[in-house]
């Protein structure tokens, strides 16, 4: 089965003024960009402006979840035990 959608022709016409007016696309081009990009003219723009779509990382299981979570604790407390003893060594030599 085909997705048809219907858009209204007014609806359209502010779409393509809104980019117009954040882009330096002519009336043409923003029709024709708007069109590439499903009618979503904030999608438009960030294609204009070379803004990407993040990609959300997906978590396989709860496990990979879990030991993701530790491993950020871990590093981080230890990040904070190496910063704290340098600074007592520092300390300790002046």
């Amino acid at each position: 089965m085909s997705d048809i959608s219907l858009i209204e022709t007014a609806l359209i016409d502010e779409k393509i003024q809104k980019v117009i007016r954040q882009t330096d696309y002519n009336e043409d081009t923003a029709r024709e960009k708007l069109s590439e990009h499903g009618f979503d003219e904030v999608e438009t723009i960030k294609a204009y402006l070379g803004i990407k779509k993040k990609e959300v990382q997906v978590i396989k299981s709860v496990n990979q979840e879990i030991y993701k979570q530790l491993r950020y604790k871990l590093n981080s407390s230890i990040n904070d035990y190496n910063i704290r003893v340098e600074k007592n060594s520092v300390k300790k030599n002046i």
